[in-house]
């Protein structure tokens, strides 16, 4: 891949730049705990994230949409993760080093997230104020991923093309908002999925890397 003409990052958040496996978790059992439903695990949680706290919910729900308070229950749910998703979430390993470099080389960065837009900003302040340029989470008028609205409205705010642009995340669902957006794709193996679970979810053609550090050597090249 010619990457001589790439000044620019996109990353997902969860699963990519932040660990918010647990603070999910325990969010959604603390609402489940009040409605007397089955608590879920943290890997059944982490085979429910990606597609936004709709999806989330009607997965981790017994019954889904059809449970008769659904709608309550995912209101509470978005409440209660808003005020409690900084407790046990953090960068992963190498992940502030990995942005402080992309910064200092004069790559422009995103964060595109399925969370809320207002804890998309706030988590991006606290961690990552320093080195990231632009921050978007759902919003009225933006399609969730993996519709393309959330990249190419970071795009157009960073005034960067398509071709000079790059996509890295975790989840099928990041591979599709990057073919959706029309961008070359980084997957990562150190968050919600395992290189095997991307490929049998039909994830192809992307670069695979390890450790965030890598991303630095796939730009280089």
């Amino acid at each position: 891949m010619d990457n001589s003409k790439i000044t620019t990052v996109i990353f997902d958040m969860d699963g990519t730049l932040l660990n918010t496996l647990e603070d999910i978790t325990d969010s959604v059992n603390v609402i489940l705990e009040r409605y007397d439903l089955p608590l879920r695990t943290i890997d059944e949680i982490r085979h429910m994230v990606g597609n936004g706290a709709l999806y989330l919910m009607e997965r981790a729900v017994t019954g889904g949409k059809e449970h008769p308070e659904f709608d309550r229950i995912l209101e509470e749910y978005q409440q209660y993760y808003e005020e409690h998703c900084n407790i046990k979430t953090g960068p992963y390993k190498h992940i502030p080093e990995l942005l402080k470099e992309l910064k200092e080389k004069g790559y422009k960065m995103a964060i595109v997230s399925n969370k809320p837009m207002g804890a998309v900003k706030e988590l991006t302040k606290i961690y990552f104020g320093d080195y990231v340029d632009v921050a978007i989470g759902v919003a009225d008028g933006l399609r969730r991923k993996p519709y393309p609205d959330e990249c190419l409205a970071a795009m157009e705010e960073l005034g960067s093309s398509k071709e000079e642009t790059i996509y890295v995340g975790d989840s099928e669902v990041d591979h599709k908002t990057a073919m959706n957006s029309g961008l070359k794709c980084i997957s990562c193996l150190w968050g919600f999925r395992t290189r095997r679970e991307l490929e049998e979810a039909g994830v192809s053609g992307n670069i695979f890397v390890s450790d965030p550090l890598e991303i630095l050597d796939v730009l280089n090249k």
